[in-house]
């Protein structure tokens, strides 16, 4: 049967709520703290989970009190563990995020044993990768360990899904190998050197990606949507109107529902739909793998 792989990073989300961001300089006194399991990959591994897929979740941690808690709820949501690796030497990864009234945050990482995930510490989980398989992966682990992975699993038949996040320049041979590319605005622009500000502009900036060898992209919109382009299909894909508390893993939870639903046959449009409710729904809670809904709920 196919799986979904996810290889990516697991941190510690350490959020404090407040009234407003500060700027550079200022103290904020904040509100409700939380402390919470995070990371982009273990979030996009814990989204596809809950929604009812198999997932295995390829990571780094370090030999700390963190590391073993994040595998520890990783078991719990049925995830295999069996390729998550851990650093005797760097610490599990952290993440500071500050959060305002309107949901929008602001967050720092410090990357720890996620920035020493080698070439080499993947090859045996690439090696259960097969045909049809899903492969989703981010940028939070080091930018080469995510190029051979791409290569290495589209070589395999594996559909690759780089979410490109955070911003980060990649190298131009590995677009081809890249089945779906899911930025969002800025890292759109990033990509692409094209502003991402209005219909046409996301739609240009999708045309130099699809050039760049990627044959499918789908740019997210945040409250917008998504806009979905390949060859048959030219569509912004609407999201369900919600009040934001926390977008936090907003864009986690939609690769993660991405994966399953394409997992499970539906179409890019279709898939992009079924993500953007999961999505949806993940903002209007606080945390990050907290957030993310489980099947029943959509």
């Amino acid at each position: 049967m196919p799986k979904i792989f996810v290889i990516g990073s697991s941190n510690t989300d350490m959020v404090v709520k407040s009234a407003k961001l500060p700027a550079a300089g200022e103290t904020i006194l904040g509100g409700q703290f939380l402390m919470n399991p995070g990371g982009k990959g273990a979030n996009q591994a814990v989204a596809a989970a809950k929604l009812g897929a198999p997932v295995i979740f390829a990571c780094k941690i370090g030999d700390d009190i963190f590391g073993k808690q994040a595998v520890e709820g990783f078991r719990a949501e049925g995830i295999n563990t069996d390729h998550i690796i851990t650093d005797t030497e760097n610490p599990s990864g952290v993440a500071l995020i500050l959060v305002d009234n309107e949901g929008e945050n602001s967050i720092a990482v410090a990357s720890g044993a996620n920035g020493n995930l080698q070439i080499d510490e993947l090859k045996n989980v690439i090696a259960q990768v097969q045909v049809g398989d899903i492969v989703l992966l981010q940028l939070e682990v080091p930018i080469l360990t995510v190029e051979y992975a791409i290569k290495a699993c589209s070589e395999k038949g594996a559909r690759v899904i780089l979410n490109p996040a955070p911003a980060a320049n990649l190298n131009d041979a590995v677009f081809p190998y890249i089945d779906i590319i899911t930025p969002n605005e800025t890292e759109a622009e990033l990509l692409t050197g094209i502003g991402v500000t209005d219909p046409q502009s996301v739609g240009h900036a999708a045309i130099f990606l699809q050039s760049k060898g990627v044959k499918n992209v789908i740019i997210t919109l945040g409250s917008k949507g998504a806009y979905v382009h390949n060859a048959s299909t030219q569509k912004l894909v609407p999201a369900p109107i919600v009040k934001a508390v926390d977008t936090t893993a907003a864009g986690d939870v939609f690769n993660g529902a991405l994966a399953v639903a394409l997992y499970e046959g539906n179409d890019l449009k279709a898939a992009a739909l079924f993500a953007c409710t999961v999505a949806s729904i993940a903002v209007t809670r606080m945390g990050a793998q907290a957030s993310a809904p489980r099947r029943h709920e959509l």
